[in-house]
């Protein structure tokens, strides 16, 4: 490890072979090294670059404590934390993992230095100026196309205090790395195998054409962001890998070109009006009372002054609804007690890559306080971490025989195991008297295990209770099962980590945050908790999670025990 002083904790050590095999696996293609041809480096060296004409504005609020942190010299990215000596670069050390050096070269953390005044903007500058020394000119993995794309958009937010300050010298050579990463990024961009990286491209290259006045690829930038809304934003706003973290980025994306289009007097594309609102309504739609987001997919909670930020630059306030039809979600909501369920499908190739099989998972909260959850998501924490809660057992859902309800098959092109399914997913509604019903269910084990799994809850006008039945149905089309066997099944229901559960003789009590306390009751007997995992805050903490566990039979049509669980979380009166 260079440098005396220098040091960093992980949550397991590996070995480099260990790692680079585990980033392998769980980021394919997108992972591997890229290289240069002999026409790229031709297009390296061109005329000298001129500068910008506008700067983007940045319309995310900056982590300071993250930028208070690295100005200190402590670098944390999910469970791994460095201590740098003053000074010290981390570009010139060896890295904890893979993992870890991918978010280092993305930039993320660059306007959260700027935002703690000159001492930050005068590390940040350093920072990156020291990059370029190390890796202006070209590396293999810095210069992949989903980091490349997203330190681009990290310098754009930061344009003016990064390219407009400093010496002659400093300043040219940063705006000639950025010229010849753009110039890359627009090489590269079409055959990027993953729409993530496809969809930053595209925004990165049309802001870039407003940034730098570059009117010849401003037509082309402006279409190609065009069939990307289309192709990865659904008609009510979601995008198309239904995580709500990936939304809110988008829309802030969004946001942002559509004013930096206004200052540089250049017409907004007729998309922007299309989608923005609509984007808007899906980000409310997933905002909970504590002001952050319900962690569907591969989304995390997210800080609530950026989901605040987005709401705020709409044209007007978001749409309010209870049930998203395109993305698959239905909220219920009765006074300070809110659920959302996931009752729908994952969206296959090439969108499902992150997707995870978590039909008929739930979140439920009273008010400000989470109580059920799934294990949540985070791109902090390490790629096996991600790659483990993307599985049924990890969201707050039935499990069959351990099974996923979706399938998992591999994508070829990025040789990532892309979600799908479940078959035959479905819920209907009925509201009455402020009463709510919702009748959910999939066929994710009906080709295998011959069972439905029927989902069913009601919340009353009071908003105090929450009652469910988890039911496995044969259904009628179906023969009877020649093997009889009794088939084991699992219910789950992750808590957060700010509840505490206690185990009493006819009930888990549950303590939340606030100070609130519900009761789980079921009708099924030995319900018990257990240890589970929670990405969504950016590390990997252990709360609980309550289990029941059966055995239920391939034949029954699911209206009684032991194909039929009923339970409820039920409010507990103050004394």
């Amino acid at each position: 490890m260079a440098g005396g002083d220098s040091q960093y904790l992980a949550d397991k050590a590996r070995s480099g072979p260990d790692d680079a095999a585990l980033w392998r696996r769980f980021r394919g293609t997108a992972g591997e090294d890229v290289k240069i041809g002999v026409l790229q480096k031709l297009k390296q060296t061109p005329p000298p670059a001129h500068g910008f004409t506008f700067h983007l504005p940045d319309t995310a609020p900056p982590d300071t404590l993250r930028g208070e942190a690295i100005l200190s010299g402590v670098w944390r990215i999910g469970m791994s934390r460095m201590t740098l000596a003053p000074g010290e670069d981390p570009w010139t050390m060896p890295l904890p993992s893979k993992h870890v050096a991918d978010r280092l070269h993305r930039f993320a953390w660059l306007p959260d230095l700027f935002a703690l005044g000159e001492d930050g903007a005068q590390r940040a500058r350093a920072l990156v100026d020291s990059w370029i020394a190390q890796h202006g000119r070209f590396n293999g993995f810095s210069w992949r196309t989903d980091p490349l794309a997203a330190r681009l958009w990290h310098w754009l937010r930061c344009g003016e205090d990064l390219f407009d300050t400093g010496s002659v010298e400093e300043r040219a050579a940063r705006l000639e790395c950025f010229h010849r990463q753009v110039r890359y990024l627009t090489e590269m961009a079409d055959s990027a195998p993953d729409p993530k990286s496809r969809w930053t491209a595209a925004v990165v290259l049309l802001v870039a054409s407003v940034c730098l006045d570059d009117s010849l690829h401003l037509g082309q930038a402006v279409s190609r962001l065009d069939a990307e809304c289309t192709a990865q934003i659904l008609p009510d706003g979601c995008h198309v890998s239904r995580s709500p973290s990936r939304t809110l980025g988008c829309l802030l994306q969004l946001q942002a070109l559509q004013e930096l289009l206004d200052r540089a007097g250049q017409p907004r594309p007729d998309y922007l009006a299309k989608w923005i609102p609509r984007m808007g309504a899906m980000v409310a739609f997933f905002q909970c009372s504590d002001g952050a987001l319900a962690p569907f997919n591969d989304g995390d909670e997210s800080r609530p002054e950026v989901v605040e930020a987005a709401l705020s630059c709409l044209p007007g306030p978001p749409r309010r609804f209870t049930f998203a039809p395109k993305s698959g979600f239905q909220k219920l909501e009765r006074h300070s007690l809110r659920l959302i369920l996931d009752c729908g499908e994952a969206p296959g190739t090439p969108f499902g890559d992150q997707a995870h099989a978590g039909a008929l998972g739930f979140e439920l909260s009273d008010g400000p306080a989470r109580i059920v959850t799934s294990c949540g998501f985070s791109s902090e924490v390490n790629v096996d971490w991600q790659a483990a809660v993307r599985r049924t057992s990890a969201h707050s859902t039935l499990i069959l025989a351990g099974r996923d309800s979706g399938a998992f098959t591999l994508n070829e092109e990025t040789r990532l195991q892309s979600a799908s399914g479940p078959e035959g997913i479905s819920a209907k509604r009925l509201e009455e008297s402020d009463e709510i019903w919702l009748d959910a269910q999939h066929g994710g084990y009906k080709a295998g295990l011959g069972l439905l799994h029927r989902r069913r809850l009601f919340m009353g006008a009071s908003g105090q209770r929450l009652t469910g039945e988890d039911s496995l149905v044969r259904p009628i089309s179906q023969p009877e099962a020649e093997d009889r066997k009794f088939i084991n099944f699992e219910i789950r229901f992750h808590l957060h980590p700010t509840v505490t559960a206690l185990m009493g003789k006819d009930a888990i009590r549950l303590i939340c945050e606030n100070g609130a306390v519900w009761r789980f009751k079921t009708s099924h007997e030995g319900a018990r908790l257990e240890r589970t995992a929670y990405l969504a805050r950016g590390v990997v903490e252990r709360p609980e999670q309550i289990v029941i566990a059966g055995f239920a039979d391939p034949n029954s049509d699911g209206r009684e025990p032991p194909n039929c669980v009923r339970w409820a979380f039920v409010r507990e009166q103050p004394a």
